[in-house]
Formats: structure tokens, sequence, C-alpha cells
């Protein structure tokens, strides 16, 4: 390989924050890596995102002991991606929440995500010995379902594809706050290596509809108030389009990956080369929109070895 993945050598531990968006719901965020989400019922809470290991999954944990000592009796995980899903063990949860789709990716692909994930990525595998293996729901859904805690109602939904096939969002009716996974970054590149560009903005449009008050997206910092939540949806939306719109007319008069990706470069490099994880995202990213545009409507499976060869083909 001609040189690593930019991600091989991000190993700058990040700062972690942890603001309240709404009345007990928490934000845990850090600079751009994964971020969770805490709901504090009547009684008990639900967790929103795992993080990748149970090592990271305590630092979580933590945060949550110093703010309330209710039991965590639900996790909701917005899609299949090992670096959101593999601390699941740490939580004892009685019910692990994952859409019907998403459970499906999980045994589709599961292993194989694992495996690639943490050869691109090996500072968000902290402690990954304590990984006690893929992480499977207890509960799924097809379109939405409804969790209470207590008196706390929380709507758990499938608006449509956009990140992965199977993505969540979590929804608060009674602080209209919404946790919407990796549909929605702030100031972070979006990962569409899985993804849609074509339903991505649609499902971008069925999340602003609900005029939110607060955003807890997947990266980046938490988003309080009407105008940096419908910034984020609009910069996620540039983001994703931005990708796609190169690599389509080059996919159109048979170009090349690698001319795909020079093209894409060419607008996004301008607009997002300071956002989070933007050098680990773009090949993976170039390589989907292509293959879209090419009309292979699903996301073909990454494995370690497709890695290797994606980014060597990148390289001429």
């Amino acid at each position: 390989m001609a040189k690593a993945f930019a991600s091989q050598g991000d190993m700058t531990e990040k700062t972690i924050t942890f603001d309240e968006i709404g009345e007990g719901l928490w934000a845990f965020t850090a600079e751009g890596d994964p971020n969770s989400g805490v709901i504090i019922g009547d009684e008990s809470v639900m967790i929103v995102e795992a993080q990748a290991t149970p090592r990271l999954a305590e630092k979580v944990i933590e945060k949550v002991r110093s703010v309330t000592d209710k039991p965590i009796t639900h996790l909701v995980l917005t899609h299949y991606h090992a670096v959101r899903v593999l601390g699941a063990s740490a939580y004892g949860a009685d019910q692990i929440i994952m859409s019907d789709m998403a459970r499906g990716m999980v045994a589709e692909r599961g292993q194989e995500d694992w495996d690639s994930e943490f050869q691109r990525f090996p500072r968000l595998f902290e402690g990954y010995e304590s990984i006690p293996g893929l992480t499977w729901p207890t509960t799924t859904f097809s379109d939405a379902m409804t969790v209470y805690l207590g008196n706390r109602r929380v709507d758990v939904k499938h608006l449509g594809r956009a990140h992965t096939a199977g993505d969540a969002v979590i929804h608060v009716p009674d602080q209209n706050v919404m946790f919407t996974g990796d549909i929605v970054e702030y100031h972070s590149a979006c990962y569409c290596g899985d993804g849609y560009f074509g339903d991505w903005g649609g499902t971008l449009d069925a999340i602003k509809a609900y005029e939110v008050d607060a955003i807890a997206p997947g990266r980046g910092d938490a988003l309080v108030g009407s105008e940096m939540v419908n910034k984020a949806i609009e910069s996620t939306r540039d983001f994703v389009d931005s990708t796609y719109r190169p690599a389509a007319r080059v996919a159109a008069r048979n170009g090349s990956l690698k001319e795909a990706w020079d093209a894409v470069r060419a607008e996004c490099d301008p607009k997002f080369s300071d956002y989070a994880i933007y050098e680990h995202c773009l090949p993976f990213n170039v390589a989907r929109a292509y293959d879209e545009a090419r009309g292979i409507a699903h996301p073909r499976i990454w494995t370690d070895k497709r890695d290797i060869e994606m980014w060597e083909a990148l390289q001429g």
C-alpha cells in the first residue's frame, strides 16, 4: 500500500463534552469521534449508540453516573457499524433496539465491517480485547416503535435510507429533541461508504419537518436551537450532494474511480477539508458514489481486503 489510511495515523486523544440538550437529555460528544446520547426517564435510562468497545462505553457510563443513578435499561443502536455497536455489553441493558434492516445487516456484513473498521481506525477500538462478539438486538422494528421510560415517551423511527439502509432516529416529544445518528453531522465529514446518496436528502427533509429544538448528531457538537439545527442539516446535505455530483459526472462518461476521486476532491476540499475525519471518509465516499452512479443500488460489503484494494487504486 502506497501509504496508510489517514485514520490509521489519527492517534490524538479527543476531549469529551457532555451537554444537556433538553430536560433529562444529554449529548456525549468528542471532537468528531462517535457521539452517544442519554435519555433519562422517570425510573430508568436509555442510551443511544454504544461506542466501539466496552472500555469506551465506560466513559459514557461515567458521564451518566454524574447526573443520575437510575439503571440503564434500554440501548438504541441507530445502525450496524462496529464503532457504534460493539461496546453494547458494558451497559447491561435489558433491551437492545435496532431496526429490522440494521439487524439484517449485522447478519449480512457485521463481521466484515468489524474487521474493516478495526483496520482503518485503530484508535476508536481502545480495549478491543473486551468486545465479546457481534452485537445483536433483543428487539427490532420495521417503521416505528414507542418506548415508555415511565411517563416519558420515546419514539424510535426509520425515516428513510441515508447513512445506511436501516438508519433509526430517536425523538423525545416532550422536549422535541432528536438523536439522529450519522444521518446528520456537524463540522464532521459524513461517512457515505454504506450510504444511499439518492435517498439521503429526502431523509434529511423528513428530519427537518419535525422542527426540533435540538439534535444530538452522529458526530460533532450538540445542536441546540433551530438556527444551529438547520445549519447542520443543510451542511450535511451540501456535503452529500457535493460528493455525489462530481462522481456521477465522471461515471456518466465512463471515467475511472481515480478520476472520480480527483473530481470529488476538487469540489469538496475547498469546503470540507477542515472537517473531522474528512480524509478518512473520502476514499470510501467516492467509491460508493461512483458505484451508485453506475447503477449499483446497494452498497457492496467492505472487507479489510477490499479497503486496501480500493485505496491502492486511488494512489495511481
